[in-house]
Order: structure tokens, then sequence, then C-alpha cells
């Protein structure tokens, strides 16, 4: 005897499989950590590298302004100093003689010092601002500009996502003391 199946049966069949498939849960938390954890690694590592060239800026900044600090009070007709070289040795390596490094591939040669003497006094409501010894009608004021431009070189997850390397582009300046 031949038995035909019709489509009321193999529907019904369908519905239960699908039925018993969708209550299973087995496999699920595998499914769902194999979805999840590469979001959450990607954060991760977004999260360091983010701190990491947050930390290189800080330490730019600060070399900046550490040799800036150190170019508007020396004076290398009185003390016989090398002053720019000093100043761009202390804002990348954190001493005169650049021996060690404050930020991984920024050098000295990477830091400009520019001293600039055409700067105008600054006044606020007729009250000047700055007083200065460069002229005699104190209309102008020295100021120690002190700049780089740095390249992030070894962020990964940056590079891996196909975003160039980032460059820092920072100054800082001082109004010359002097000695």
């Amino acid at each position: 005897m031949k038995r035909s199946f019709s489509g009321k049966i193999i529907m019904d069949n369908l519905k239960s499989f699908v039925g018993e498939f969708l209550k299973c849960d087995s496999g699920a938390t595998l499914v769902e950590m194999t979805l999840i954890v590469p979001l959450l690694i990607s954060l991760s590592a977004g999260v360091f590298e983010f701190g990491t060239m947050f930390q290189r800026k800080l330490l730019v900044e600060a070399g900046l302004r550490d040799g800036a600090r150190y170019a508007a009070r020396c004076d290398s007709s009185f003390t016989g100093l090398n002053c720019e070289s000093n100043a761009q040795n202390i804002a990348a390596s954190g001493t005169h003689d650049g021996t060690t490094g404050r930020v991984a591939g920024w050098a000295a040669n990477q830091v400009t010092v520019a001293i600039r003497e055409d700067i105008d006094t600054v006044s606020a409501g007729g009250v000047l601002l700055y007083r200065t010894n460069y002229d005699d009608d104190n209309t102008h004021v020295r100021v120690v500009r002190v700049s780089t431009t740095y390249t992030l070189t070894g962020l990964s997850l940056l590079s891996y996502l196909g975003i160039g390397p980032l460059t820092i582009t920072a100054a800082h300046e001082e109004r010359v003391i002097g000695f």
C-alpha cells in the first residue's frame, strides 16, 4: 500500500521541530559569548589605547611647559649656556643633556624654541597686565614659544581599523624673564 504525505503533516512536523529547537538552550551561552567577546575585547583594547594616547599627550605638553620655563629664564650672554639646545633637551627628555626619553619616539630635534620680541603688551581695561624691561615704554613683551609635532606610533587597534598615525601638535609660551 502506498502512503502519501500531505502538506499538513509536513508543516505540523516542521512546527514541532522548530518549537523544540527554540525551547532548547544548551548552546545559547556559547552563541552569546561568541557574539559578545570580540566586542568586549575591542572595547577594552580601545580604552587602553586611548589611555596611552592621552598619557603621551600630557607628557608632551608637560615637556613643552618645562622647556619654555627654562628658556624664559635662561640668558646665554650671562651664563654662556646654549639655552635653546638645553630647552629642547629638557622638553624632550626632562634633563639638560637629553639622556632619557620622556616619550618614546620624541626627540629634542623635534622641538622648536623661538623667542619673539614683538609681542604687544596685553592690557585689560587700561591696566597693563605684563610689564617688561625690554623697552622703555612697556609696549612690547618678549615671549619664548616652545612647540613640537609628535606622531603617535605603536597604536595597534587604530592601525588595525585603518586609522593612520595620529599627530600631536602642541606649543607653550612663557614671558621671557632672563637673569
